[in-house]
């Protein structure tokens, strides 16, 4: 199986969500550059917005994670709970 991965701006709200993203996927594998923060996770990652609320302490919608986005690898599926990455076959 291959890595999905997913890059954001460096930026507050985008430390939040990486944070999250590690906690709710072991083996996440996080590169930091000047501008931006890649995530790499082998097969499948799910990003909760509970987990991200939690970080943030406060209410978060998923849609806000766009904002900050640069680019991402695998096929999504997304829900109002929860942004998956995955290779499906």
């Amino acid at each position: 199986m291959s890595n999905v991965f997913i890059a954001f701006q460096a930026n507050q709200e985008s430390r939040y969500i990486v944070e999250a993203i590690i906690e709710d996927n072991p083996g996440a594998i996080v590169d930091e550059q000047p501008a931006m923060v890649k995530v790499d996770v082998p097969n499948k990652m799910v990003i909760k917005r509970e987990t991200i609320a939690e970080k943030m302490g406060r209410d978060f919608e998923l849609q806000e994670m766009h904002m900050h986005l640069i680019t991402l690898s695998g096929n999504v599926d997304e829900d109002d709970d929860q942004f998956v990455l995955e290779w499906k076959s």
